[in-house]
């Protein structure tokens, strides 16, 4: 796939290109919330978990790439994200895990990879780490486990592109379209606070993990991303060059390409 989009403007416009027809498609009653999903395809399961203040349709230039190798591609929209919903309770990473467990336990997912990007890959992680017999891999894409491994904030016009166009889709998808400065705070709150696993935590993760880190992440310390390497077991460090935090939006064929290499290792 020759596709570019370094500086967000097709997505800003237009979103990532549209999801395919869902096989199945539906919500999961959990924890004061409806969390909607769709699978997509057949074979080996793989779960995509979206980033903060997304939904699962900025994965649509993946999705199509998985079927087409012969995976059954689970999307689900983290709760209060895109067509989700939630309760009043703050938003956690660990709910959001305990969510993801739900809908695998509705569909008869006994075991699944799950790819992250950004908080969904936090959630993956801590996935990986408590659930390790539920799944066979993690793909770590642009997340810290830390308060340290943050970069200070500092906005562009990248960055401002893709916060529109979350704008734009939260009024589209979501069951309360006027709260989105709301959804921001309450989101951004829990970043501010979480994630927090130590290294001897991050040691127990007993499945093979991936750590993706962007060549010029704007939210993700290199440095961090090298010690999350070095501290879980039976992990490998992978740099995409020529990308930021956004990669999967930017240049989703050199995405795609470490993905599936990543899925054929733990799938041989």
């Amino acid at each position: 796939m020759d596709y570019h989009d370094d500086d967000l403007r097709k997505f800003e416009a237009h979103g990532a290109t549209p999801l395919p027809a869902a096989g199945d498609e539906g919500h999961v009653q959990h924890e004061g919330a409806k969390i909607w999903y769709a699978t997509f395809g057949a074979g080996l399961p793989v779960i995509l978990l979206h980033g903060g203040l997304g939904h699962s349709g900025n994965w649509g230039f993946q999705v199509p790439a998985l079927v087409e190798h012969g995976y059954r591609v689970v999307l689900i929209d983290s709760r209060g994200h895109g067509r989700s919903t939630r309760d009043e309770r703050p938003y956690k990473y660990e709910l959001m895990a305990s969510d993801v467990l739900a809908v695998m336990d509705t569909l008869n997912l006994k075991k699944a990879a799950v790819i992250g990007w950004s908080d969904g890959a936090c959630v993956a992680l801590i996935l990986g780490m408590k659930a390790a017999d539920r799944f066979t891999g993690v793909f770590f894409f642009g997340c810290n486990m830390d308060p340290s491994g943050t970069k200070d904030f500092e906005p562009n016009p990248v960055i401002d592109r893709c916060f529109g166009r979350h704008a734009k889709d939260y009024a589209d998808l979501s069951a309360t379209p006027d709260q989105f400065d709301a959804f921001v705070k309450a989101v951004s709150l829990m970043m501010k606070t979480e994630p927090n696993y130590s290294a001897a935590e991050l040691a127990r993760t007993r499945v093979p993990v991936a750590i993706v880190q962007s060549e010029h992440d704007e939210f993700i310390k290199d440095e961090h991303a090298n010690y999350l390497a070095r501290s879980i077991p039976a992990s490998e460090l992978i740099v995409l060059p020529g990308v930021s935090h956004f990669a999967p939006l930017q240049r989703p064929g050199q995405f795609n390409s470490v993905l599936l290499a990543f899925l054929g290792k733990i799938h041989p």
